[in-house]
């Protein structure tokens, strides 16, 4: 008779007992005592060694620098892929009967379409700006001494009295106007070798970065394709880690810094592109020179919230009063006003609330964002102070619902206040 074959082991077992043992629990507390010196001994050793330790991570950090390009340029293309997949999946799973099929091939498309739309912006931006600002370095070295000379003879024909003063403000204005003619024709050609050798350096940087952003296309290609899987793989080491609470914790505050970075970047996108083709419109209409440089400049620098548009104003309006004074003036005037429309009226209208930050800790958050990581933190600042300040708000509206207190911040004015016995009281 043939013996039934044993299943009990071929499942998982369940580890643990109903209740730790004194020996565990000593155990436990000693290994904790342990573990605490060992860390104090580790962070000893750590501060004495900063440089060498912030070496390896600046050294790892550039290794792996196509990665975080690549995990950047995903999280820029994956609204296009969400919006192709939103439309193309339930019309290829009406018309094809393997549904996996119908979403990877929903994918293809939007992940192709996604990255034919960046090369074709980023070829288009290439196009728009070099030509012009080679155009404009051009005519800048040719016409400048020749609009100083006409500048320094219309001072001089300047009718004034025949002072003291009149007479040292012209001369210094002709001592002026010769030091800097001899400084193009000489210093500044004696210049361009000390340049040429910092050029290959520069050249170098240029094209590696240039290489690492194309290795960051084609991470940001398996990024897409695989974007639920490392989620779920995230969330099963949270839940693995952490208690469920905690995670449930952690998981929101992700997805709120989600909402946060993605609201504000791709809103600014958007109302940065406007402004660009609104101050085209306006630069070409004015019969402004350099119009499709100056109006690249703006928009893009416009992403950088509040300071971007001084940003990028100020050397456009230098660079048009060079050629013609009077439309640097008037283009100042534009500038001032389309920034008007953008803060009061489309900057709302697309951005809203997306980080619910007020203009005091936007402005903190800039100043703060700039000083530690220049252009790059000016830019991220203020989603990155916003997800901070969420959390803040999160944990103390937490503290607050515990001892049966209101969250909202305006009930905390001249009039309320909170017994010793922790009763709120409005005081009206």
């Amino acid at each position: 008779m043939k013996k039934e074959e044993n299943t009990y082991y071929k499942e998982t077992p369940k580890f643990g007992r109903n209740g730790p043992s004194k020996l565990k629990l000593q155990f436990k507390r000693g290994m904790t005592y342990f573990l605490v010196i060992v860390a104090c001994i580790l962070v000893y050793f750590a501060m004495l060694r900063i440089e060498a330790i912030s070496n390896t991570f600046s050294k790892i950090l550039d290794i792996l620098k196509p990665v975080l390009y690549g995990c950047l340029i995903a999280y820029f293309l994956n609204p296009i892929v969400r919006k192709v997949d939103q439309y193309l999946v339930p019309a290829l799973e009406k018309n094809m009967k393997n549904k996996e099929k119908a979403k990877n091939l929903s994918r293809s498309i939007g992940v192709a379409a996604a990255v034919v739309i960046m090369i074709a912006v980023v070829t288009a931006l290439i196009n728009m700006m070099i030509p012009e600002l080679i155009n404009s370095i051009r005519n800048l070295i040719f016409t400048l001494p020749s609009q100083i000379n006409q500048l320094v003879k219309q001072v001089n024909n300047i009718k004034l009295d025949d002072s003291t003063m009149t007479s040292m403000l012209k001369n210094a204005m002709n001592e002026a106007s010769t030091s800097l003619q001899n400084w193009i024709r000489t210093d500044l050609l004696n210049k361009v070798n000390e340049l040429m050798t910092h050029l290959t350096v520069g050249l170098y940087t240029l094209v590696m970065e240039m290489f690492h952003a194309v290795v960051g296309v084609i991470v940001s290609v398996y990024i897409l394709f695989g974007k639920e899987k490392f989620i779920s793989q995230s969330k099963k080491a949270a839940y693995a880690i952490f208690p469920a609470e905690r995670a449930n914790l952690f998981i929101h505050i992700a997805v709120k810094t989600n909402e946060i970075f993605g609201g504000f970047i791709i809103g600014k996108i958007i109302d940065s592109i406007i402004i660009g083709i609104l101050c085209f419109v306006g630069t070409s209409i004015l019969n402004m020179p350099y119009a499709m440089l100056v109006s690249v400049i703006v928009g893009v620098t416009n992403v950088i919230p509040f300071f971007g548009p001084y940003i990028g104003a100020i050397p456009s309006a230098i660079l048009i009063a060079l050629t013609n004074p009077m439309k640097g003036i008037y283009f100042l005037i534009f500038i001032l006003l389309l920034q008007q429309f953008d803060g009061n009226i489309l900057g709302p209208k697309i951005l809203g609330n997306s980080t619910g930050l007020s203009a005091f800790w936007v402005i903190v958050s800039i100043l703060l964002g700039g000083g530690l990581f220049g252009i790059v933190g000016m830019l991220f600042g203020v989603p990155t102070f916003a997800v901070i300040y969420y959390v803040i708000k999160l944990l103390l509206d937490n503290k607050l619902e515990k001892k049966e207190l209101p969250t909202v911040s305006g009930c905390y004015n001249e009039e309320s206040y909170v017994d010793n016995e922790g009763v709120y009281h409005s005081g009206k």
